[in-house]
């Protein structure tokens, strides 16, 4: 890729699927300490395998950006203690993370679509894999979807 702005602007978006990933790594974790009552055991393990798929996501991207030669982002996307740890407000919460991170993806795809075919297809795995994990929320929240 030989455009210098269009390479900065897909930094830039990878950086902020880096640092959305990140916060999901804590925000998951956080989660599942917070889990009490009869159902905590496979919740707790549902949501620590989130955290852990969020880290390997996050490793993803970061790899992508040094490829393109720039520097991964060390920030955390946005975390907010709403002191809210119910079920529903933790999978409430969970949506809206996952649907900030759709964002991006989305417009990663927007910038590379016809341009770079690894950045394309990686795109398109993780649109893939976000909207699977907002649907399956959504089933567990009892959300229709749209």
């Amino acid at each position: 890729m030989k455009d210098k702005k269009i390479v900065s602007e897909i930094v830039d978006i990878l950086n902020k699927i880096l640092e959305c990933e990140l916060a999901g790594v804590v925000r998951y974790t956080h989660y599942s300490l917070m889990v009490f009552g009869h159902n905590r055991i496979p919740i707790v393990k549902w949501l620590r395998d989130q955290a852990s798929e969020s880290l390997q996501h996050a490793s993803v991207a970061g790899e992508h950006i040094t490829t393109l030669g720039a520097h991964p982002s060390l920030k955390i996307g946005k975390l907010t203690e709403t002191e809210k740890h119910s079920l529903n407000d933790i999978l409430t919460e969970s949506l809206e993370h996952e649907e900030s991170q759709l964002n991006n993806l989305y417009t990663l795809l927007k910038l590379v679509e016809g341009k770079e075919v690894y950045l394309e297809e990686y795109a398109r795995e993780m649109i893939t894999e976000e909207e699977a994990h907002v649907a399956e929320v959504k089933k567990m929240l009892r959300v229709q979807p749209k």
